[in-house]
């Protein structure tokens, strides 16, 4: 489902004896790469936050956002077993079925809360680290960024309680907006459903589309998703430019070396966030400047496949595409970072018996403090005859 928060009185009224039509590709195509995606992201963010919250002494501030974030990533991952059931079975269920009102009022905003605090952290992650990376920035010059981004980016010590307000803002900001709107539109559904469409499938224009208030909101949301995803852009293309210039001064192998898996990295995650997130936010516009332009057409014959059924089912797989993000997200940690590698190898294989339980203990203050941590790369960067060790996420 996209944003389906819907008003009963639909501004199109000549469609409502059509209805929308299914193809196998939202009725057997969507339920299976959901049941898949369940299949692999569940266990995978799972181990990912047992990793982030078991395995790691010291809690920086990049730790504390990883955390958020995989809970965000667990929580949209919990919906996609009903989300392959909607697909499935959403056009023999009535409205007022109890299936549906979960999947209108429960699903629908855990979806959608949890797409948009991903981008949000993902921003505030990107903004500390480029913080970080410019404070320890050898150039001739202070860099002008330093009197633009706020200074508890820039103080080490406020970092991790900048991290815990920031995150709980993101949450409470984002979870009371959807909320409030469900429950607007929960009144509303009460409304329709004794006004007399108790007959209405779940699966439906009504549902799917929406009315006037969800198109609005469709584009606040669309909106705000552009905002953080430039915030996440802008600090990952100065990074990039930076380790460019760096590379180019660089005459150590090692270096080089380490800027180039750093640049690999940044390049992955970016290419990810673009094909997951990017088509989902462009098309749900343009969707509803064709629902806006639909409202004044034709009616079409009764029993009819409504004309918005081919546009329905393309918002539904970029929908499902976006929601891909929180799969590969524990694939690109183990793919790219060889401590959470390690972690995971050995959580798989069952190495981590007592005495190398005790033994993990005993050396992660250390390894933590050498700068291999998971799901970073280690930027060496060259001061004064020696070598300092800057984390940056990726």
């Amino acid at each position: 489902m996209g944003i389906s928060f819907s008003e009963s009185s639909m501004a199109n009224d000549s469609h409502a004896e059509s209805h929308l039509c299914q193809t196998s590709t939202t009725s057997v195509v969507l339920p299976i790469i959901y049941t898949i995606m369940s299949v692999t992201g569940l266990p995978g963010n799972a181990i990912s936050l047992w990793v982030f919250i078991r395995k790691i002494a010291i809690k920086t501030s990049t730790h504390i956002y990883l955390i958020n974030l995989g809970i965000s990533n667990f929580l949209l991952c919990l919906t996609m077993p009903f989300q392959a059931t909607y697909y499935s079975l959403g056009t023999k269920w009535h409205r007022q079925d109890t299936m549906c009102q979960m999947a209108i009022s429960g699903l629908t905003p855990v979806i959608h809360i949890n797409i948009c605090i991903g981008v949000m952290i993902l921003s505030w992650v990107a903004l500390s680290r480029f913080a970080s990376l410019i404070q320890h920035s050898h150039a001739d010059r202070p860099s002008r960024w330093l009197n633009v981004l706020p200074g508890a980016f820039l103080c080490r010590k406020r970092q991790a309680k900048l991290a815990y307000v920031l995150c709980m803002v993101t949450w409470g900001t984002v979870t009371i907006a959807v909320t409030s709107f469900v429950v607007l539109y929960s009144i509303r559904e009460a409304r329709s459903v004794d006004d007399g469409n108790r007959d209405e499938v779940c699966y439906s224009v009504a549902v799917e589309v929406g009315g006037e208030a969800s198109r609005v909101f469709s584009l606040v949301a669309v909106s705000q998703f552009f905002v953080f995803f430039l915030l996440v852009l802008c600090p990952y293309m100065a990074v990039i430019r930076h380790i460019w210039r760096s590379r180019r001064s660089a005459v150590i192998s090692d270096s080089q070396r380490v800027y180039a898996r750093v640049f690999r990295n940044i390049v992955v995650i970016m290419v990810v966030l673009v094909v997951c997130l990017l088509p989902h936010h462009i098309y749900k516009a343009i969707f509803v400047h064709i629902v806006n332009e639909q409202s004044w057409s034709a009616s079409p014959p009764k029993d009819a496949c409504h004309p918005l059924s081919m546009y329905v089912e393309v918002k539904s797989m970029l929908l499902c595409l976006a929601t891909l993000r929180c799969s590969t997200d524990p694939i690109m940690y183990f793919l790219l970072d060889k401590t959470f590698r390690n972690h995971v190898l050995s959580l798989l294989t069952l190495r981590a018996n007592a005495t190398d339980s005790q033994s993990s203990k005993s050396n992660m203050g250390q390894l933590s403090q050498a700068a291999s941590m998971f799901y970073k790369v280690r930027l060496i960067l060259p001061f004064s005859h020696h070598f300092e060790l800057l984390e940056y996420f990726v």
